[in-house]
């Protein structure tokens, strides 16, 4: 007996080895896989993440929902019946087109983000009308609801809307928070509505229509934490004369509406606060990656010019290193900025930049020639002042 059961457990190691083996050898191919299609998907991936891309999508989700408001009127449903047809039959197309893509360019990754996530759920959302329809027939009673639930394709909106993101991500960070809030909040209207109930919804003189049971309790409550309509509740608590009610409810009031929905909103606007202090944060730190890029872009071509350069000196003795500067000097743009990194030692840019010293010194000895020139004309001028104003003087002097 215990040789059999030896022997089961004997097998279950090896099988469980075996599958952990396999496993490995499976995740190790599936790493060491390679795309034989990089470069498409290289191009795919650069369509997808364009600007023209991105307002193609935007466009679209807002014509779908700009024709979905159309749909909902009976007469205009009715006359432009082949429209929405064949605008619907476009807008799948191409919601379908950009999963296909974004799945082509990275199907492990895909699954990996949330937004990605919610983009099948709205792909699924639009495709179970057509299922209904198909299974089910064009009565089926629960039909309108699917069709009701077209609506949530505007929130693709959110994929490529930072803006949107970031409010979204803020809101994620405060829903711990903003759970807590709520129990508190549920705790203080539990209270408040046996209280209520015991108070003033008592058969005898009590108001049974707002405080009879725990539920009307309940939603009374939630009508004075709204601070909607609550003078009409409290009227009809006076009109029953009775005991504390004014007290009850100026209290929970104050609780409710001054207290916690303002503790609410207060927790809001601090991690909306923080989420927008890290997209910027973001948005500066891409900024910068944008400008190394594009400075070691610059670079790599001033220094495949200055490569040229000195191959071109090497092949052609006759010429002067001068002209081949002028020439190089041609080749750069106003717009580039000047990137010293790996470039400042080499020989040719000192030799630039040695020849900018002299003509910037040959510039500044024409100005002090100028400057010599300018106080030369003024002593003269000043030492003719004298003699003009004698000359004045004795004119005076003769008339009288």
């Amino acid at each position: 007996m215990s040789q059999h059961f030896y022997q089961q457990d004997h097998a279950r190691i090896l099988s469980n080895s075996l599958f952990e083996n396999a496993s490995q050898m499976f995740y190790e191919k599936l790493w060491k896989f390679q795309r034989k299609d990089t470069q498409f998907q290289a191009f795919v991936k650069k369509v997808i993440m364009s600007r023209l891309f991105k307002i193609i999508m935007i466009s679209t989700v807002s014509m779908n929902a700009f024709f979905m408001v159309l749909w909902t009127d009976y007469k205009t449903r009715y006359s432009l019946f082949r429209l929405f047809e064949v605008s619907e039959l476009i807008f799948v197309s191409i919601y379908s087109s950009e999963f296909c893509m974004k799945l082509y360019v990275d199907p492990i990754n895909y699954w990996k983000d949330g937004y990605n996530l919610l983009d099948v759920v709205i792909i699924i959302i639009i495709f179970i009308p057509y299922s209904l329809r198909k299974i089910k027939g064009k009565h089926y009673p629960y039909l309108n609801i699917a069709d009701g639930v077209q609506s949530l394709r505007i929130l693709k909106l959110i994929t490529y809307s930072r803006g949107l993101r970031t409010l979204i991500t803020a809101v994620g960070q405060t829903a711990y928070t903003v759970a807590s809030v709520l129990i508190l909040f549920f705790v203080l209207m539990y209270i408040f509505a046996i209280l209520g109930f015991c108070l003033f919804g008592l058969p005898e003189g009590g108001d049974m229509n707002n405080w009879g049971n725990l539920a009307l309790a309940f939603f009374t409550l939630f009508s004075l934490a709204t601070v909607d309509g609550w003078t009409d509740l409290q009227e009809q608590l006076d009109a029953r004369n009775l005991i504390l009610s004014r007290s009850f409810t100026i209290i929970f009031i104050l609780l409710a509406s001054f207290v916690f929905l303002s503790m609410f909103v207060g927790v809001m606007i601090i991690h909306t606060e923080d989420s927008i202090k890290k997209f910027e944060r973001e948005l500066m730190l891409e900024r910068h990656m944008n400008l190394m890029e594009e400075k070691q872009v610059i670079l790599k071509r001033q220094q495949e010019e200055v490569g040229k350069l000195l191959q071109t000196q090497k092949d052609l003795d006759h010429k002067s290193f001068t002209e081949l500067v002028e020439k190089f000097k041609k080749t750069l743009r106003h717009t580039d900025p000047m990137v010293l990194d790996d470039f400042g030692t080499s020989l040719p840019f000192i030799d630039i930049y040695l020849s900018t010293l002299d003509n910037q010194d040959a510039t500044i000895y024409k100005l002090q020639e100028l400057y010599y020139e300018i106080v030369h004309v003024l002593s003269l001028m000043l030492e003719d002042l004298p003699q003009k104003k004698q000359s004045r003087s004795s004119e005076k002097v003769d008339e009288k």
